[in-house]
């Protein structure tokens, strides 16, 4: 018996169709603390793949276990599920969006986007959540008005409207 660390009592499970290294991969290259953990391949055949081939991944990102796994193309992720991602700066926001919409992904609106494998992220900075939550309603409101324009998210932009 091999030793191993111990299994985490909640993961986050990510269904793909034969990516998931792939993704795990950029996962781990992309956001901070986060890294590849384990790659399983199974031991027999199954419905969408061969003994041998790459099963689940393990991963963490930015602090979370995940496990991908290669299940086929029978379900696909959607806006149901997705990660948000705190952002302290414009160019962390602008980077993460980037890496995310400039590798096969999808924007969409509102600070959030997609991507290639079809895993949503919403790429949010700080300040939007603290405009979101000023106990001023209309400074909130502003803020808030400003952000349903957008698709990647302006800090600068939103900090004017909320000023006022």
């Amino acid at each position: 018996m091999v030793s191993k660390k111990p299994i985490p009592k909640n993961t986050v499970c990510l269904w793909y169709d034969g990516t998931a290294l792939d993704a795990a991969k950029f996962y781990a290259e992309t956001f901070p603390d986060s890294s590849v953990d384990a790659v399983h391949h199974a031991p027999g055949d199954y419905p969408d793949g061969k003994q041998g081939d790459v099963l689940t991944v393990e991963f963490t990102v930015m602090g979370i276990p995940c496990v991908g796994l290669n299940g086929g193309p029978t379900f696909k992720p959607d806006e149901a599920f997705s990660f948000q991602v705190a952002t302290d700066d414009q160019a962390e926001t602008d980077r993460l969006w980037n890496a995310i919409v400039g590798n096969g992904g999808q924007e969409s609106a509102c600070g959030w986007c997609k991507d290639k494998w079809g895993v949503s992220w919403q790429i949010t900075p700080r300040v939007l959540l603290e405009a979101f939550t000023d106990p001023d309603r209309a400074a909130a409101k502003r803020a808030f008005d400003a952000m349903m324009t957008m698709q990647k998210i302006d800090i600068a932009t939103i900090e004017k409207a909320w000023r006022g």
